[in-house]
């Protein structure tokens, strides 16, 4: 049975309905491993921007742009000269580093492979071994669609976790989070065994996409739902439980503590529809990347981001909860919603400590190239 679905008894389908309105739901971790520091900027968001990055007319990327974003924004989060010397605060040449993409809307939008071939040109040339780098995601259909193969030079490693959904040979059976939701059979969602068996250091890199449940994706969520089998449950009818799971999962050991930096691929975004794009007039070009070691702070700058092009386009704000958008919900219709849509999941992983999100105390930092 495919873990990204349940199903529910008669009865169980009526406590379901029954429960839409009730408090946040208990969540049990379950995780041997604990905290350990490293380098940290809370509140600090760096924006590298350029409208030379993406071509809108064939979405063709500048590599050589996308370079400078990265070696600016950088050198800016860490206040070094050399981006060498900032990516030494985060990797050493010992680490086995686990890239984790977003590859849940590709071919269409996805990190995209020439960011993600600039990360890995930057870890080898700190001394990361290729064979010690991997860039991993959930699904293999969704993955191999992209082709990081083809514009990576260095022999690193690219993995799909469930070579068929449902497969769980490669979740850690010592590490979950048990929460029970509607009533589904299947209250456990496992973290990879990669990431708590393998890698000593992940690398984050989520795109800027609305999404109907969550409200918007970015860095928490990627860090969340992309480490755990059994995370769709979350949401069911009209209900989701995104705001208070997406922060629950973020926060487990060593997801949390390995997860040393978040490189947001701004190049390309969806405003409507996401995680997927349905639709290309819901494709947007923010042509911005964003640095920081606060995946919090991040998606609160994140969110505005998508907001102000959903405002823009006349669309329903992602801040809006009232049930009446989820009636009479018509197909890609930017004013009607699924789900009641959970933006403040960012505010609730802040309350957990993953990091600031009052935009006041944020200290954004503008690069414009």
């Amino acid at each position: 049975m495919d873990r990204r679905f349940f199903f529910l008894t008669p009865a169980a389908a009526h406590a379901a309905f029954s429960r839409a309105g009730d408090g946040d739901p208990t969540y049990k971790i379950v995780t041997p491993y604990k905290p350990v520091a490293h380098f940290e900027q809370p509140g600090k968001v760096i924006r590298a921007n350029s409208a030379n990055c993406i071509r809108e007319s064939d979405e063709q990327v500048n590599p050589d742009v996308v370079r400078e974003m990265m070696n600016r924004g950088l050198t800016q989060l860490t206040g070094d000269k050399d981006p060498r010397d900032s990516w030494r605060r985060f990797i050493t040449p010992q680490d086995i580093v686990g890239i984790k993409v977003n590859a849940s809307g590709a071919p269409r939008i996805m990190s995209h492979p020439i960011v993600v071939a600039e990360i890995v040109r930057n870890l080898t040339t700190v001394g990361v071994k290729p064979a010690n780098i991997t860039i991993y995601e959930r699904f293999p259909d969704q993955l191999e669609s992209i082709h990081y193969d083809r514009y990576i030079k260095e022999p690193v490693k690219i993995h799909a976790v469930e070579p068929y959904r449902g497969r769980l040979a490669e979740y850690d059976p010592r590490v979950y989070v048990d929460v029970n939701f509607f009533g589904e059979d299947e209250t456990r969602s496992n973290a990879v065994r990669m990431v708590t068996e393998q890698f000593t250091k992940i690398i984050n890199v989520p795109n800027m996409k609305d999404h109907g449940a969550s409200g918007v994706t970015g860095c928490l969520k990627n860090m969340a739902y992309g480490n755990f089998h059994n995370v769709a449950r979350s949401h069911a009818y009209s209900k989701t439980h995104t705001k208070t799971f997406i922060g629950t999962l973020a926060s487990v050991e060593p997801i949390r503590s390995r997860t040393v930096l978040h490189v947001m691929d701004g190049l390309k975004g969806i405003w409507h529809g996401g995680p997927f794009q349905r639709d290309k007039r819901f494709a947007f070009f923010p042509k911005q990347m964003m640095f920081g070691t606060d995946p919090v702070a991040m998606d609160r700058v994140m969110r505005d981001v998508v907001e102000a092009k959903r405002k823009a386009e006349g669309a329903v704000s992602v801040l809006d909860r009232d049930p009446k958008t989820t009636q009479d919900v018509k197909a890609l219709d930017p004013n009607k919603n699924r789900y009641i849509r959970e933006p403040f999941h960012i505010e609730f992983a802040g309350s957990l400590g993953l990091g600031v999100a009052d935009l006041k105390k944020i200290k954004l930092e503008e690069i414009n190239l």
